[in-house]
């Protein structure tokens, strides 16, 4: 009987051994989902949101001087703000880009060299056609405005997944708590119960 008495209070401690081990996997990939989100809304979204901020400064810039034919912006800022561009669309290809973002962010490097491009025709023409700058800086500001609006669908979703794996390591521990209670039942019931020899 000793042998029948250790077996059932292997089998139930084995029960509660087993069922913590489960648990414990679950809500360790439910916290690297939530980890991982979390990274990828910093430095994927946020960082990515401020580039595109100072791309849209960079942007303006030019769009002033342009309205304004500031000949002085582009004989000693405009290098410099061109470089500073050129800067921000390099580190800004280094984030992890959406499918389409992907296609919005090739539109913008394709527009960023046709405004380049359009500058050199503008200083050329004694800052008098000044129509393929201004197309091509009124392109840039719809295609930075496109990748703020993705930075801020890309983080709604990141967000949700981070909210939703929350939920699934909640919704577990909650189930986790219920079975526990119910094995220390069924634990008791079994140590407990002690069954009469027949005479």
């Amino acid at each position: 009987m000793a042998f029948y008495s250790k077996l059932k209070w292997i089998l139930g401690i084995l029960m509660v051994f087993v069922l913590i081990i489960a648990t414990n996997l679950i809500d360790k990939d439910n916290f690297v989902r939530v980890r991982d989100s979390v990274v990828t809304i910093y430095e994927d979204r946020l960082i990515a949101n401020d580039l595109i901020f100072e791309m849209l400064k960079s942007v303006q810039q030019k769009e002033l001087a342009v309205a304004t034919l500031d000949s002085t912006f582009f004989k000693t800022e405009n290098l410099k703000v061109n470089d500073n561009l050129q800067s921000l669309v390099s580190r800004y290809e280094q984030t992890k880009l959406t499918v389409e973002e992907s296609n919005v962010f090739n539109d913008l490097k394709n527009n960023v060299q046709a405004l380049l491009d359009s500058e050199k025709h503008f200083l050329n023409s004694d800052y008098r056609d000044n129509s393929l700058v201004v197309n091509n800086i009124k392109n840039l500001k719809i295609n930075l405005s496109s990748l703020s609006k993705i930075q801020l669908n890309e983080g709604s979703r990141q967000m949700s997944i981070s909210k939703q794996a929350l939920d699934t390591v909640e919704l577990f521990t909650q189930i986790e708590i219920y079975i526990l209670v119910l094995l220390a039942i069924i634990i008791q019931i079994i140590v407990m119960y002690n069954p009469k020899a027949k005479s």
